[in-house]
C-alpha cells in the first residue's frame, strides 16, 4: 500500500515545480497569500481518491459522535531561547509556555485526543531550568501544554535521562499533576508494563485508545540506569506489537505507537526505520505510528498489514514543535513540523483509524539567541493568510518554508483546516497504582 521511494520524489519534484510557478506568476512572495498553493492533487496512494484541500471527502464527518480524531505533534524541545522567553512572558516569578503556542492553539485543541513528543525531562527539585545538551525544563511547561490542548505526551527518547533518574521520575509526577497522560518512561516495572489508556464516549460508547511508546537512540552521555532498564522503553518490534496486544486484550479499541528513531536532520525515513515499521504492521496490532528524533518532517505512508490487513499509518517524523532551531542553526527544514491527526471511525463493534492527514506548524525566533523567541505559528495561514506583526518572520522565509514542506510530506493528505472536537475531553486512566 506505501509508494515506491522514486514515485514519491518524482511527485515532490512536480509539486514543487507547480508551486514554484504559481508563486513567479502572482509575484512570488509578494503574493503569496493569493496563490493557490492546494491544487487539486495527485491520486490518493491507496484509495484512488483525489486530495481535496478542504477535505470533504476525507472528512466528511468530523462533526459526527461516531468519528474522532487523535492529533499527535514533533518535538517539544525547550532551549535556552524559550525557557528565557517563558520567563519574560510569565507575570511574576515562574515561566508562561502557553503564550509562546497560541498560535497553534486551534490545531492541537480542535482534536479529540492530542499527543505530544516531549523530547525534555522536567527539572528535578532545586534545578535551574536549562537547555541543551542536558536539557531541565521547568515544571510549567506540563501545565501549558495541557492549556493549549494536548491531553498526553511520549517520554521515551535520547533525552530521557538528562537529568537522571530524578528527573525521569519528576517528569512523570508533573505531567500527572498536570492532568497529562505518558507513555514510554515508568518508576517501577509494573507500571512499564502497562501502556497509557484514554477513554472517550463516541458512537454511543466507551471506546479506548491506547498509547505505547519506546526510543531506539539513546545519548551516550545520559544511558538509561543498566540495572533499570525498564525506567525508558526500548523494544524490537516484536516486544512492542506484544505490548499492544496486550492493551487489545485488556480492552483498546486503537492502539498508536510513538517511535524515537532514525537519523537528524534528514527528510526521509531510514532503512532502520523502514524496517522496524514494517515489523510493526507485519504484527497486526497498531493502528498508527508517530514517528519522532529526526527534527525534520518526514512523509506519511500507509503500510501493508496493521490490524485486520487493513494498513497500518505512519508518518516517519512530525518533526519540531516547539524549539529553538531554524535555518539559522540547524537544517532549514528544523524550522517546520507537522500536527498529523488519526481520524478514528466507530461502530458497535469496533473502532479504527481510517485515514491519516496533516497541517505544517513553523517556529519564529529571534534572529539571535539574545532575541525574543516568538513561538510556533501555523505555516498554512501565514502563507496563505499572511503574517501577523508579531510573527516577525519575512515573507520570503515562509514562502521557503511552505514551499520546502509540501515538498517533503507532498500536498497528499494536508489539510484544510483542524478539526474541532466531537465530545468531551478524554480521560487519561492512571498507569500507576
Amino acid at each position: 500500500m506505501s509508494d515506491t521511494p522514486g514515485a514519491s520524489a518524482a511527485r515532490r519534484r512536480l509539486l514543487l515545480c507547480v508551486l514554484t510557478a504559481a508563486l513567479v506568476l502572482t509575484g512570488c512572495a509578494g503574493d503569496i497569500g493569493k496563490t493557490d498553493p492546494d491544487p487539486a492533487g495527485p491520486a490518493d496512494r491507496d484509495t484512488g481518491t483525489p486530495a481535496d484541500a478542504n477535505n470533504q471527502e476525507l472528512h466528511p464527518r468530523d462533526s459526527q459522535p461516531d468519528h474522532f480524531t487523535i492529533a499527535a505533534a514533533g518535538d517539544v524541545l525547550i532551549h535556552d531561547n524559550v525557557i528565557d522567553q517563558a520567563s519574560a512572558l510569565a507575570e511574576g516569578d515562574g515561566y508562561a509556555f502557553a503564550p509562546l503556542m497560541a498560535g497553534v492553539r486551534d490545531l492541537i485543541a480542535g482534536a479529540d485526543l492530542a499527543l505530544c513528543a516531549l523530547e525534555v525531562p522536567i527539572a528535578p527539585e532545586g534545578v535551574e531550568p536549562v537547555g541543551y545538551p542536558a536539557f531541565a525544563a521547568p515544571p510549567e511547561l506540563a501545565e501549558g501544554l495541557s492549556e493549549v490542548g494536548f491531553h498526553g505526551c511520549s517520554t521515551a527518547n535520547n533525552h530521557a535521562f538528562d537529568q537522571g533518574i530524578d528527573g525521569q521520575e519528576r517528569t512523570l509526577e508533573v505531567l500527572e499533576a498536570a492532568g497529562l497522560g505518558h507513555a514510554g518512561t515508568a518508576r517501577t516495572a509494573q507500571e512499564a508494563d502497562r501502556p497509557q489508556l484514554y477513554t472517550l464516549d463516541r458512537g454511543g460508547r466507551e471506546v479506548t485508545v491506547a498509547h505505547v511508546a519506546t526510543t531506539m537512540v539513546h545519548n551516550e552521555a545520559y544511558p538509561p540506569p543498566g540495572q533499570e532498564p525498564w525506567r525508558v522503553t526500548d523494544v524490537s518490534a516484536e516486544a512492542l506489537t506484544d505490548l499492544a496486544a496486550q492493551a487489545r486484550q485488556d480492552g483498546a479499541d486503537v492502539v498508536v505507537a510513538s517511535v524515537h528513531w532514525g537519523e537528524e536532520y534528514v527528510h526521509e525515513p531510514t532503512e532502520e526505520q523502514r524496517s522496524y515499521g514494517e515489523a510493526l504492521a507485519a504484527g497486526g496490532e497498531v493502528d498508527a505510528v508517530f514517528g519522532a528524533h529526526s527534527h525534520t518532517p518526514q512523509p506519511v505512508e500507509r503500510l501493508d498489514g496493521g490490524p485486520g490487513g487493513e494498513g497500518m499509518w505512519v508518518v516517519w517524523s512530525m518533526g519540531n514543535f516547539l524549539s529553538n532551531q531554524d535555518e539559522a542553526c540547524c537544517a532549514a527544514e528544523t524550522a517546520t513540523g507537522t500536527v498529523v491527526y488519526a481520524s478514528v471511525e466507530v461502530d458497535d463493534d469496533a473502532a479504527e483509524i481510517v485515514a491519516l492527514d496533516w497541517l505544517p506548524v513553523t517556529v519564529a525566533r529571534g534572529p539571535t539567541d539574545e532575541e525574543p523567541h516568538r513561538g510556533v505559528w501555523p505555516l498554512r495561514e501565514l502563507a496563505e493568510g499572511g503574517i501577523p506583526e508579531e510573527v516577525e518572520l519575512s515573507e520570503r522565509t515562509v514562502r521557503n518554508r511552505w514551499v520546502r514542506i509540501l515538498e517533503v510530506m507532498s500536498d497528499q493528505r494536508l489539510r484544510g483546516e483542524p478539526p474541532t472536537p466531537t465530545g468531551e475531553d478524554p480521560t487519561a486512566e492512571p498507569r500507576s497504582d
